[in-house]
């Protein structure tokens, strides 16, 4: 996509709309290659994990198969998102389906939490129960199978951005861990078989995991929603950066939000020194450049006014 930009001036009131994509905007082959194949490899472990957990009678596998199917609905959704995002605006929809990223974090954020509290609850009335009898090498070889298969999917997601992709890199991170520590906890049942206990809690661990990452996707989609300024950035160092900008006297009415993942907006009004009215252009390229080359802000709306402009027909949210 190129950027493109509106400048309307006339009366020393000069406004730049700039609709530039930004680092890591469109969708890839590559990325929706990586993706399709992760989604793949994850949905073939989801279901050796399933029926090897069924088979094997190990509570703490079918968790983690479970864990897997969230892993595969996030890469699903991730996927469309992608697709979505290569769907190019309308008149309607003036960013695009950028947004639909958010769209399916929510649902995923849903699957999350449910499966967290189907577990948990599951994994309770076992520990309550009589301890069931698990063929521990069955679910040694599955939970092996899956640690290498997580291997191989964190490996092709590295260095792919989006909600949706990061937290699906975090759910097999997450996963990789409890496949570590079914196979752990398959070894220690098979050396010490008073220890059966262990699948269960096993299967507690992984729900816990399961919460955390739901959590932390949760609070990244609100604030997403709540247009909230972006977790890596200090809206005082960015006014800052824009106020030290030669001709800037002060900055004001500044709103910093996140459109989808890797594409931050900001709007501001920029009070111009008397001395600099009529440098309305080299004045804004210099803040753009700023804000895009220091704190990755490519789509700005700047509006430059004198130190008498007239607020009075404005509505100011601070």
């Amino acid at each position: 996509m190129l950027g493109h930009d509106h400048s309307h001036g006339g009366d020393g009131h000069g406004h730049l709309h700039d609709h530039a994509s930004g680092e890591g905007q469109g969708t890839s082959p590559g990325s929706v290659r990586r993706m399709a194949l992760s989604l793949g490899l994850t949905a073939a472990i989801m279901l050796v994990e399933a029926v090897g957990g069924w088979l094997s009678g190990s509570l703490a596998l079918l968790s983690d198969a479970g864990h897997m199917l969230t892993d595969a609905g996030s890469l699903g959704l991730s996927l469309l998102a992608l697709l979505f995002a290569a769907r190019p605006a309308d008149p309607r929809r003036t960013f695009g389906f950028r947004r639909a990223e958010v769209l399916a974090a929510q649902i995923n954020v849903a699957a999350l939490l449910a499966l967290a509290a189907f577990i948990g609850w599951e994994a309770l009335e076992r520990l309550r129960a009589p301890p069931p009898t698990i063929q521990l090498g069955l679910m040694a070889g599955v939970a092996a199978l899956g640690l290498l298969g997580n291997g191989v999917i964190l490996w092709t997601l590295h260095g792919e951005r989006g909600i949706n992709v990061r937290s699906a890199f975090a759910h097999v991170l997450s996963d990789t861990v409890s496949s570590l520590a079914v196979l752990a906890g398959a070894g220690a049942m098979a050396l010490a078989p008073s220890l059966a206990w262990l699948d269960p809690v096993l299967s507690l661990l992984i729900a816990a995991l399961i919460l955390w990452g739901g959590v932390r996707l949760l609070r990244e989609v609100a604030d997403i929603l709540m247009e909230a300024v972006p977790g890596h950035l200090r809206l005082d160092e960015v006014c800052r950066a824009m106020r030290t900008a030669e001709g800037v006297r002060e900055v004001h009415d500044v709103h910093i939000w996140t459109i989808s993942s890797g594409l931050y907006a900001l709007s501001a009004h920029l009070v111009i020194q008397a001395q600099s009215m009529g440098r309305n252009d080299e004045i804004l390229h210099d803040v753009k450049s700023r804000l895009s080359h220091g704190f990755g802000i490519e789509h700005t709306t700047l509006q430059i006014e004198s130190a008498e402009y007239d607020h009075r027909h404005e509505v100011h949210t601070h």
